[in-house]
C-alpha cells in the first residue's frame, strides 16, 4: 500500500531544500514518505543537475571583502546568471565563506569552503565556484582600507605603512576609489613587463613612421620623441603615476608623500590590489 504524502510534508522538505512542491511530493513518494531519504533524493537529483552545467560558464557572480583585525579576507564567487547573483541565498553564502575563513584561520580555498558553494549550486541548480581567495596581513602602524562597488564586481584593497592616523586611513580609503575609478593595470612602472613595454614600443614605432613629420626628423630625436610617448603611456596605466582621483594636479606618489608630511610619517604603499570579476 502507498504511503500517504502529506502536504505538511511536502512544505517541509521544500523548505528545508528549496526543491520545488512537485520534485518534493515525488521524491518523498520514491522514498516512501521518509523525509531524510527523500532529501537524499534531491540532492542527488540536484548534483547530477550541477554536473551537467559544469561546463556552463559563470560570468557572473560577487566579490565579497571583509577585514577582521589585521587581517583583510577578498573571496570570488562566480555563477551563471545575475538574477543568482542578486539572490540573498548567494549573498548569505559570501558571508558564509568569509565567517568560515575568519574563524578557522583558512588562507586558500579548502574543501570545505568548496561545500558550501556546492551545497548551494545543488539547491539552486546552477553551476558556482569559489574563484579566488585572499587573505591580507595588515602590518602594525599601517592603515588599510577597503572598498566594494554597487554593482558587487569590482572592489579595492590599500595598505599604507608608516602610520594608522586618520589622514593617513582617509587617504587609503580614497586610494580605494580610485583604483575603482581608473582601474590602473600595474602599480607601478617596475612591475611592467619589459615585453609589454616592447610591445608599445613597435606600436609608437610604427606610428611615428607614418608621421611625415617625425620620421623626417634625426634619429635621436625620434628616439627622444618615442620615449616620451613610453613614459606618458606608463604614466596613464600605473597607479601611483596617475593623477589622484581627489586632486588631480598631483599624482598618487606625491599625495602619498603630502599625506605622510601631514602626519609626520614616511609612507609607503604596502599592498595595493585591484579585484575585477572574473579577472
Amino acid at each position: 500500500m502507498a504511503t500517504e504524502i502529506k502536504a505538511a510534508d511536502v512544505k517541509a522538505l521544500r523548505d528545508k531544500t528549496g526543491a520545488g512542491m512537485m520534485e518534493c511530493k515525488k521524491a518523498l513518494t520514491e522514498a516512501n514518505g521518509n523525509a531524510a531519504e527523500a532529501e537524499k533524493i534531491l540532492k542527488e537529483k540536484g548534483l547530477a543537475a550541477v554536473a551537467k552545467r559544469a561546463e556552463r560558464a559563470t560570468s557572473e557572480g560577487r566579490v565579497f571583502v571583509r577585514q577582521n583585525g589585521n587581517k583583510i579576507a577578498v573571496a570570488e564567487i562566480t555563477c551563471e546568471t545575475d538574477f543568482v547573483a542578486k539572490n540573498e541565498d548567494f549573498v548569505a553564502l559570501g558571508e558564509k565563506v568569509l565567517d568560515e575563513v575568519f574563524a578557522n584561520g583558512y588562507t586558500k580555498i579548502e574543501k570545505v569552503l568548496e561545500d558550501l558553494v556546492l551545497e548551494l549550486a545543488t539547491k539552486i541548480r546552477e553551476n558556482m565556484t569559489l574563484r579566488k581567495l585572499e587573505i591580507i596581513e595588515v602590518p602594525a602602524d599601517s592603515a588599510a582600507a577597503t572598498y566594494v562597488h554597487s554593482d558587487f564586481k569590482t572592489a579595492a584593497v590599500v595598505v599604507i605603512s608608516g602610520s594608522n592616523a586618520e589622514s593617513v586611513k582617509t587617504f587609503a580609503k580614497d586610494c580605494c576609489l580610485h583604483l575603482a575609478a581608473f582601474t590602473p593595470a600595474y602599480t607601478k612602472q617596475s612591475d611592467v613587463p619589459q615585453a609589454y613595454i616592447d610591445e608599445q614600443k613597435e606600436i609608437f614605432s610604427a606610428q611615428m613612421a607614418q608621421d611625415e613629420k617625425v620620421a623626417s626628423k634625426p634619429e635621436n630625436v625620434k628616439a627622444g620623441i618615442l620615449q616620451g610617448k613610453i613614459n606618458k603611456h606608463l604614466a596613464e596605466i600605473c597607479f601611483i603615476d596617475q593623477p589622484f582621483v581627489k586632486d588631480d594636479k598631483v599624482s598618487v606618489s606625491k599625495k602619498l608623500d603630502e599625506v605622510g608630511k601631514s602626519a609626520g610619517a614616511k609612507l609607503s604603499f604596502e599592498k595595493v590590489s585591484l579585484y575585477i570579476l572574473g579577472k
